[in-house]
């Protein structure tokens, strides 16, 4: 079905995979000279890098991106942030999309305050602003922006829009800004994979199902991580555009870099039903092009799949769960044990009601269920059958209002709700845990982006807990016909007869406000009461002392364990209000320990002595006086922060706030193992504190403190080995670890000794 490729390959022609260490047997790779730094070049991404690329070395990359995109809870701390760094206007292209905080009822009137926000910044800097329920913001994109060739940056992970020829890059609200300021997106030259597809996927297969037999494959590994996936191949044409997208949006759950794909007729169809033909151009690998990995795909050979609770990676088939309930689903008891800790029970092993399982809730939606194909084919399937008066219920959310008009007009609303279904309007609550919440113990499968620990909206530590598994619609729409009963799609035979969609732009038309290009300096931002500007921080000092206020030594923590999503999303407007959050899911006290390490660093910027503050604090100082070349250590010129210690920290979304509340809270360092992703790294750096790394167990704990002596100028020069000290109160002992940082750039380091990216581009503009 799947298989991975120890080595390079070289493709040729688009249609044979030659392995590296057979080459010789490919007579247009004998006797070239440099020949596989040439093919290299001839791949689709180089090709679209290199006319980004603003450096003039391909090495070391600095990209300019043609257009951007932020949802309603990240826009309003991107816009502040450039605004304090400088900003005068939008200098490209940059779509404010409203579907994450759609549901004005949680918070009172913050949310809508926000969407108030983002229209008058569309007004005054330029922007393009696009109200709630209109569309999802990458069905957005995909509809009006996306192109050929091109580049967009988004501040939500699953900025993918590489079925269209566009390499889109989800990162965290920094590198935005960075954009906003005319500067640049740098990254050292990324590997590239190919995906080689082929083979034609069977009827009842929809998208979902092929992303996730691909996301099983390669995500424990790391085989495509910070890597481009370049999907090519002959199965590539047996797909719709509208079909790849599926795909492509759920490639951010490999934790990749970004994706592409071949394009053809039907890219180019696409483009032109949605009014801008002129968006196409073909692209695919030259005749011989070099790949640092291939994950090859036989797509006849994948069947409907389900990725159980917790994470997109947690992979079966549905026939082999539906054989065998009992073993597969107590290995998920047993981790839903561990997320839980003791503070709620979630059974999975009684859903199995004579030999089979029962399902609470279906839900279909976003930028990965909600395209008009999987709509289609679930009410296809739903046609003449119905959900039943049970416990199951199912909620259809098309991805766009040109969608759902559509899919109205065709009909298939109209059999989807005379069937028992929901129809709801465009909005990402059920992907984060704002919408559609499954009642305690219940059980909801979905075809969305992620079914991470309490994503879904539960709350363990209330007593409250629920789980998702992954499902594509056509599964989904088949388990409703069946009342809820888990059911393959292969067990119906309706697939397939989906008329074309015929896009109507009217609805943008009359509703979008495009403002891109006629900015109005004059316009007043309109900011409710909880928005709220970012506090003052401190440059980096010589030395620093950090307090180890969490420990987390699970294999991987989420963005969503960092920073809950759900309805903590009203408050991302309001940097100090959101922080109260942090870490609330996984290590409740983190909050109350961070504020009281802060509450020394303050002091001490006041003018106040540190060693006068706290006894700890005296004889953390007094201690570390004692060591030889430390004697002259002063107390009041050394910064002090809290830390976190996780294994794998950052997987899941780009949500800057996982890294910006531990920030205002007086953060100054993650240290891990290895950060699971790119951007939850780089949001790290952009608010000013310290990616360090270590090899070796932690051999400290929460508690403990942190010497690291002068890391200010350890900046300038080889990060490879930071020498720091580990003090545990109680114990009159040092003992001396060795930190790493993983290479930055000069900006990189510039930003983080001054303290944050908002300090630096104030120095800087």
């Amino acid at each position: 079905m799947i298989s991975l490729y120890k080595e390079g390959i070289y493709l040729l022609n688009g249609t044979e995979v030659i392995p590296e260490s057979e080459a010789s047997r490919a007579p247009q790779l004998s006797g070239e000279q440099n020949g596989q730094e040439e093919a290299r070049h001839e791949t689709i991404t180089y090709g679209i890098l290199k006319s980004h690329n603003t450096s003039g070395d391909m090495n070391r990359l600095r990209l300019k991106f043609d257009s951007m995109t932020s949802h309603d809870i990240t826009f309003v701390g991107v816009i502040q942030t450039a605004r304090a760094s400088g900003m005068e206007r939008f200098p490209l292209p940059y779509v404010l999309t409203n579907c994450h905080n759609s549901l004005c009822a949680v918070g009172g009137t913050i949310n809508e305050d926000d969407h108030l926000f983002g229209l008058s910044a569309c007004k005054k800097y330029g922007g393009i602003f696009v109200p709630p329920h209109i569309a999802v913001m990458h069905q957005y994109m995909r509809e009006m922006m996306a192109g050929c060739g091109s580049m967009i940056l988004g501040s939500d992970s699953h900025t993918r829009y590489g079925a269209l020829g566009t390499l889109g890059v989800g990162e965290g609200g920094g590198e935005l800004v960075k954009q906003l300021l005319c500067d640049t997106y740098d990254i050292a030259y990324p590997e590239v994979i190919a995906v080689y597809l082929e083979g034609k996927p069977q009827p009842y297969v929809g998208p979902q199902d092929i992303a996730l037999a691909i996301i099983g494959a390669v995500f424990q590994n790391g085989y495509v991580k910070n890597k481009v996936m370049e999907f090519v191949g002959p199965g590539v044409a047996e797909m719709t555009t509208d079909y790849r997208n599926g795909i492509d949006v759920m490639t951010t759950e490999t934790t990749c870099l970004t994706s592409v794909w071949k394009t053809d007729g039907d890219t180019k169809n696409y483009l032109e039903s949605h009014g801008r033909g002129d968006a196409y151009r073909e692209l695919k690998p030259g005749a011989v092009a070099y790949y640092d990995g291939c994950v090859r795909v036989n797509l006849s050979e994948i069947r409907p799949m389900i990725a159980l609770p917790f994470h997109p990676s947690n992979v079966y088939t549905i026939d082999e769960l539906n054989e065998n309930p009992y073993d597969i689903l107590r290995q998920v008891e047993e981790k839903a044990a561990q997320v839980a800790d003791g503070r709620a029970e979630f059974t999975l092993c009684d859903k199995v009601v004579d030999g089979k399982i029962q399902v609470q809730q279906g839900i279909i939606a976003g930028c990965a269920g909600g395209n008009y194909t999987n709509v289609m084919e679930a009410a296809h399937a739903l046609r003449g059958r119905n959900c039943g008066s049970g416990d199951f219920s199912l909620a259809v959310y098309p991805s766009s209002q040109p969608v759902l008009a559509d899919l109205i007009t065709k009909g298939a609303v109209t059999e989807l709700i005379g069937a028992g279904a929901v129809i709801r309007t465009a909005f990402c609550g059920p992907c984060f845990g704002a919408g559609d919440t499954p009642a305690h113990n219940g059980f909801s499968i979905r075809h969305t982006t992620r079914n991470f620990p309490n994503r879904e909206g539960s709350k363990p530590g209330k007593g409250q807990m629920a789980a998702v598994a992954l499902m594509d619609a056509r599964s989904i729409a088949a388990t409703a016909a069946n009342g809820g009963v888990l059911t393959s799609a292969q067990a119906l035979d309706c697939w397939g007869d989906v008329p074309d969609h015929e896009f109507d732009r009217t609805v943008y038309k009359n509703r979008v406000y495009f403002g891109w290009g006629r900015p109005n300096a004059e316009e007043k931002l309109v900011c409710g009461p909880n928005i709220k500007d970012w506090p003052e921080m401190g440059g980096l000092t010589e030395h620093i002392l950090l307090k180890v206020c969490a420990r987390i030594m699970d294999p991987v923590t989420t963005t969503d364990e960092l920073i809950p999503s759900g309805e903590t999303s009203s408050f991302r407007s309001n940097p100090l209000g959101l922080a109260e959050f942090t870490l609330s899911r996984r290590e409740p006290a983190y909050v109350g320990r961070a504020k009281e390490v802060d509450a020394f660093e303050k002091a001490r910027r006041a003018g106040g002595n540190p060693e006068e503050l706290a006894e700890e604090l005296s004889q953390v100082f007094g201690r570390i006086r004692r060591l030889p070349e430390f004697a002259a250590v002063n107390a009041a010129e050394t910064e002090i922060g809290s830390v976190i210690y996780a294994v794998r920290p950052g997987d899941g979304s780009a949500r800057e706030q996982a890294a910006s509340c531990q920030r205002v809270l007086g953060g100054l360092a993650n240290i891990c193992r290895e950060y699971a992703t790119k951007r939850y790294r780089s949001n790290v750096i952009n608010w000013g504190m310290l990616p360090f790394q270590m090899e070796e167990e932690p051999g400290f704990d929460t508690g403990d403190y942190i010497f690291v002596p002068g890391i200010r100028d350890a900046l300038a020069g080889d990060l490879s080995r930071i020498r720091a000290y580990v003090y545990r109160p109680g114990r009159d002992t040092f003992d001396e670890i060795t930190l790493s940082i993983a290479e930055l750039t000069l900006e990189e380091r510039q930003i983080i000794r001054a303290g944050s990216l908002i300090n630096y581009n104030r120095k800087k503009h």
